[in-house]
């Protein structure tokens, strides 16, 4: 496969998984936002703890999608002979491990390279998002306290 079919493959499932990161996120967000304040310190902590634990899940859900895409794309240019295989790689690749035991055949190599970019970028972007939902529930539990 020449370069040029690499990267435009690549872009498409590159814009692919950042569509589906950002309604992801925009869908936890629109469901946190509906987190509302306790009216007594046991059940904010309960609340505030069930809305850390949406936020992880529904993240590491996103994530897991778009590992599965981008193993569904080896899968169909037959990089791998079966899900197994196509799975290990793109997982560990997406989360940029890449133990190396598996690799892409010659010719579409830049596509694993690609995937781990796109994954350590989506990594960051969570992190950012989980940082700012825990950082939002601890101030809504200061306010608690001071009220």
């Amino acid at each position: 496969m020449s370069l040029t079919t690499q990267l435009a493959i690549a872009t498409a499932t590159v814009a692919a998984t950042v569509m589906i990161h950002l309604t992801g996120l925009a869908g936890l967000l629109a469901i946190l936002r509906r987190h509302r304040h306790a009216s007594q310190l046991l059940i904010a902590f309960f609340v505030n703890g069930m809305a850390i634990l949406l936020a992880a899940f529904g993240l590491f859900a996103l994530h897991a999608v778009e590992i599965w895409l981008w193993a569904a794309l080896y899968l169909l240019l037959d990089a791998f002979p079966n899900l197994e295989h196509s799975l290990y790689f793109s997982t560990s690749t997406y989360v940029t491990i890449g133990y190396g035991d598996v690799v892409l055949p010659i010719g579409i190599r830049i596509l694993g390279v690609i995937e781990g970019a796109n994954g350590i970028i989506l990594i960051g972007w969570s992190t950012a998002f989980f940082f700012s939902i825990v950082d939002r529930l601890k101030l809504l539990e200061r306010d608690f306290e001071k009220g």
